[in-house]
Formats: C-alpha cells, structure tokens, sequence
C-alpha cells in the first residue's frame, strides 16, 4: 500500500546547498524515519533538481504521487494543478523587491499565489511569512501555520575551525556573513563596514554563491564562494562574529547556526530577524552602516558584550532542532489526514 504522504524532493537532490535546499534535505531524511509508515519520498534525476525540473514538478511528480493522500512539497513550489498539496513557502521574496531575474520572478509570481490559495496547507518557517502567504498571496488564514526550521547537530562550539580557515586562507580574525550572493542579502553594506573593521584588525569575508537566476550582489569584500557542508560549521565556529544584513528574509538560519557554534550574531532589524534571534542577537538598522560597524565591533572585540551575547545564542538555539521541525510538520499533517 502507498504511503500517505509523498514527499517532493525536488530541491533535495540539488548539488550546492542553500536555505532551502537545507529544509528540504532534512525534511526528506526526518520524515520517513519518525514516521515510515505515512512518508515516502518521490525525487527526479539531480539534472531535474533547477529549471529543467519544472515539467517534472507540474506534470511528472502528480502522476507519481498519484496513490498518496497529500502531496508535500518543502521547498516553496508544488504541482499547481493539485488539489493534495501541503506546501512550504519560505518567503515571498520575488514579491518584496526586484531581486531576481525577470522569468524567476514572473515563473513565482504566477505560482506562488495559487500554491497559497489551494494548499490543503501553507507552512511558513515563522509568523512574519505566514502573515504575507494571507496578505500578499491571498491565502485562507485557517489553512496557514508556522512551522520553524531548525539547526544540525554539526553547528557547534566544538567544529573545526582551525581546518575551515587553513582550507579558505583565512588569516586573520573576520567577521563572517552567509548566504546567496543577491541585493535582498544587502551585502553591499560590507563595503562601508568592511574599513574600520580592518583598522581594528578584522577581516570581512562572505560565504556562498551567485546563481543565474539572480540578480548579483554588488560587493567588493572578500567572497569565500560556495563554502562546502563540511567546511562551515568550522567557519562558523571561528568567526568574530556573524553579519545577517538581509533586507528581507523569510526566517534567517545562518543566525541560529552561528549562535550553535557560539558565534555572536548582528542582524537587520527587518522582517523575520527579530523574530528568529530574538534578544540574542544584535539587530541594527540595515540601511545604517556606521550602526553596522559599532554593533559588529561591540560583539567581536568587547569581551563582555561578546560573553553575553554567545551565552544567549546558546541558549536560544536550543530551542530549534530539526527533529522539532520534523515532529511539528507531522503533527500538521496528521490533523490534515485524521480529517
């Protein structure tokens, strides 16, 4: 007998890892083990994890599912046609700014509000998002949750961070941010941050990537690139301190992966920041780069400061695993079958 639940692992098979794919790869592998008997994962070839992918989403993978009760898919997109889907939207970044290529946008705009609208369930990682899938996508309120996202067991105070600086020659005490190199990210603001940090000794350094979809970023600090799974906990782990400058950001992970590797954590004060870092990070005003520089200088070099701010990142996360993320999806989605 097939599975109740058939789970789209489109993003999962993805080679370079984001925030999304991040969701998705544990959902994939959390699922099935807590409950085998409701879960089973449907995945394309990984040539159809990006653009070629979509067909296969919108015609292949209902086809596919066809014996399971529900359809959840974890990564923002669904088959558009189902009526079975239980879907997760990240953010509905495509709809705040133009940050995208103009087909990634239109391909977003067009799908995102029918996904809202006809999911038996949208989940959103934290109630900033779950207020736009009702206000910007027109979603039933009463169909909506929030589900948040959680941190690996390997972002800790105790990865190597050692070997992540010798692999990325990183020689001198930095300050760390994280995340696809796009405008919404604002890592144009390192720029202005990026001198007084070297006169106090401190280097500005960016992991991750650019991808043909979006619009580039427009720094000039130094970029690491796509930084492998096993390289950034350490990197992480042996940064001054995190900046989370993002103008917009559907829940913001990299703030609880740093405070797990007691990394203190300066954030935008903007849309789902406060809510994800509550008061264990710093949140500054984006848009204020001489706020940035003192707020970065304060975590990384003023002892008290820094002890203060690592002891509550600790604690903090400790409130979001993965398993939590998995037992909580399930138990939405139980409601949604026992119905």
């Amino acid at each position: 007998m097939s599975a109740p639940v058939a789970i789209n692992a489109r993003a999962a098979v993805r080679r370079e890892i984001g925030g999304v794919e991040r969701v998705a790869r544990e959902l994939v592998a959390r699922l099935p083990a807590l409950r085998p008997d409701r879960y089973r994962v449907i995945a394309p070839r990984p040539a159809l994890a990006h653009r070629r992918g979509h067909a296969w989403e919108q015609l292949a993978l209902p086809a596919l599912a066809l014996r399971s009760e529900l359809v959840l898919s974890p990564a923002n997109l669904a088959p558009a046609a189902s009526s079975r889907n239980v879907v997760m939207i990240q953010d509905v970044a495509p709809f705040m700014g133009d940050w995208y290529g103009s087909l990634y946008s239109r391909w977003h705009r067009f799908l995102l509000p029918r996904l809202a609208r006809r999911a038996r369930l949208a989940i959103a990682p934290s109630e900033v998002v779950r207020l736009q899938l009702v206000d910007v996508l027109g979603a039933d309120p009463g169909r909506t949750c929030v589900v948040p996202l959680g941190v690996d067991e390997r972002f800790s105070e105790r990865a190597d961070a050692e070997r992540a600086a010798a692999r990325h020659d990183l020689r001198r005490p930095y300050v760390l941010a994280v995340g696809t190199d796009l405008p919404r990210k604002n890592f144009a603001l390192l720029n202005r941050v990026a001198e007084p940090l070297g006169r106090e000794g401190l280097e500005v350094v960016i992991a991750g990537s650019s991808r043909a979809y979006m619009q580039p970023g427009a720094h000039t600090v130094r970029s690491l690139g796509y930084v492998a799974e096993e390289d950034l906990p350490g990197l992480y782990a042996g940064a001054a301190a995190l900046a989370m400058p993002s103008l917009y950001e559907g829940f913001g992970l990299p703030c609880l992966e740093a405070m797990a590797c007691a990394t203190p954590v300066v954030a935008s004060d903007r849309s789902s920041l406060p809510e994800t870092c509550g008061e264990a990070g710093l949140l500054v005003d984006p848009g204020d780069a001489g706020a940035f520089t003192r707020a970065l200088l304060t975590a990384a070099l003023e002892p008290s400061a820094r002890d203060r701010l690592v002891a509550a990142g600790l604690e903090r996360v400790r409130r979001f695993t993965w398993d939590r993320t998995a037992q909580s999806m399930d138990a939405a989605i139980g409601e949604l079958l026992e119905a």
